[in-house]
């Protein structure tokens, strides 16, 4: 009975009758449900984006654990090396020694600055996807509006 009411409420409104308002009432609750759709798959990508640059974190942190303890089995033998005077370097022990923890330093930095890129990336990614579904919802809010309209001409 209410339905029956408001489609004619609305179709009078419009100037459409009874059957132009229950379209209309039809159209409008399609074009909101679809906009509700589309926001709430952004906020799931933007969510599922977030937990992958989360679950990068995490495996980058144990990639540097083990780079680290390479690094410290590596040195370890150099530092036994050194000890045995069994250099077969040209330097000073302490300047190779030197040399090394400069060059490991380096590349530890440049993979540090990879792993915390790729984490940037995968979070830009989610933003830009709520973004891309708020406009596509506004989109999708307007067409309908503007269909509406149209059926009142």
């Amino acid at each position: 009975m209410f339905v029956v009411v408001a489609a004619t409420a609305v179709g009078g409104a419009f100037g459409v009758g009874a059957a132009g308002g229950a379209a209309i009432m039809a159209m409008g609750a399609g074009t909101a449900a679809s906009t509700y759709g589309q926001i709430q798959a952004g906020k799931a990508q933007e969510n599922a984006l977030e937990e992958k640059a989360r679950q990068e974190k995490i495996a980058a942190e144990g990639r540097e654990l083990e780079r680290q303890q390479q690094l410290s089995r590596a040195l370890a033998a150099n530092t036994v090396g050194l000890a045995a005077g069994n250099v077969g370097m040209e330097g000073t022990p302490s300047s190779i020694a030197l040399e090394s923890a400069k060059n490991i330093g380096m590349s530890e930095g440049m993979i540090s600055m990879g792993d915390r890129l790729a984490q940037a990336q995968l979070k830009r990614q989610g933003k830009n996807a709520r973004s891309t579904a708020n406009l596509s919802a506004a989109s999708t809010l307007l067409s309908g509006a503007s269909s509406i309209a149209q059926m009142k001409v």
